[in-house]
């Protein structure tokens, strides 16, 4: 049932410890997702989502190379893209208006991704 729900959903990736992502892309892709990136950089996911005409989700890490990833979310939230967070913080680092995101402990489990980001698309 997972991969038919992921199947050609367009799931950008805003992560930075390249392995976690890479296993991640991987992951995903076998579940059935189209996976953007991943991007490692604030820069690089501000980019790529300026070039994408359909994001359908994404899943960003809290901090990518020391820039907190806030102003992506407020991108993503403008273009009324559903995300979730991948993190190891706390939640008192999450900004007041992101307080109902959704998010998720690292380490990351696809299969645990693949049902945060079929709840946000349901």
């Amino acid at each position: 049932m997972t991969d038919m729900m992921l199947n050609g959903c367009r799931i950008l990736i805003a992560e930075d410890e390249f392995l976690l992502a890479d296993d991640l892309r991987d992951e995903l892709a076998d579940l059935g997702a189209d996976v953007l990136g991943p991007v490692g950089s604030i820069e690089a996911a501000a980019a790529l989502i300026g070039a994408e005409a359909r994001i359908d989700a994404a899943v960003l890490d809290i901090n990518l190379r020391g820039k907190m990833i806030f102003p992506i979310a407020d991108l993503l939230e403008e273009r009324g893209v559903p995300f979730i967070f991948a993190t190891g913080y706390d939640d008192v680092i999450v900004p007041d208006r992101y307080s109902d995101v959704r998010r998720i402990e690292k380490p990351l489990r696809a299969a645990r991704v693949a049902e945060l980001v079929q709840s946000i698309l349901a």
